[in-house]
């Protein structure tokens, strides 16, 4: 087993990083919030940070974006850091798009290579998928990169049971990509701080 590398990206605003030990504080915001479906989805997206752990899940967080009139659409973040098969950043890639877009949870999808600043093989697969004991249709983008260091793939993720917003959130997810570093942007906590280069998506 290789150590996970550290690796910075940027999201943008409505999004918070939860973990599994956030429950009573996300609790708390679901009931300030007086939306039923808003509880429903926190409580079922809390039930499931545990499980991600297991896989590879490194960092987490929670969109949470005004619905009109009084709703709130809810989103799922998640960053996996996995080994990588081979030292070839290209094949790895490759072969994690192939293997995203050919599971069967898809309904349909667009799929596409995103060329990054940075020059990493990136792909992103998009669209609607169904999940066995979920009634509803859900939408899900994932992304798939490798570290510079030719040992570990990066995988994201945006879900949301918000279907109708799938453009939006297939914009945030890659510009989320763009966002990514791999040396810390801002070594010296003392300098001022940047501002997001995401423009906040209104849903």
């Amino acid at each position: 087993m290789t150590p996970v590398p550290s690796v910075w990206f940027r999201l943008p605003p409505g999004f918070h990083d939860i973990a599994s030990d956030d429950r009573d504080s996300l609790d708390g915001v679901a009931e300030a919030l007086a939306s039923p479906d808003a509880q429903e989805e926190l409580s079922r997206l809390m039930d499931g940070l545990d499980e991600l752990e297991g896989h590879g899940v490194v960092h987490t967080a929670i969109g949470l974006h005004p619905e009109e009139p009084t709703g709130v659409a809810t989103s799922l973040f998640s960053l996996t850091i996995r080994p990588a098969a081979q030292t070839n950043p290209r094949l790895t890639v490759a072969r994690a798009a192939l293997g995203i877009a050919r599971s069967p949870l898809w309904i349909n999808s667009t799929r596409k290579f995103i060329e990054l600043e940075s020059g990493l093989p990136c792909s992103l697969v998009a669209g609607i998928i169904t999940l066995p004991g979920v009634e509803h249709q859900l939408f899900q983008a994932r992304i798939a990169t490798a570290h510079p260091d030719g040992l570990h793939l990066l995988v994201l993720d945006l879900t949301s049971a918000s279907a109708q917003y799938a453009d939006a959130y297939t914009e945030i997810l890659e510009a989320v990509a763009h966002t990514i570093r791999f040396s810390d942007p801002n070594p010296n906590p003392a300098t001022a701080k940047g501002t997001s280069r995401i423009s906040e998506v209104l849903l």
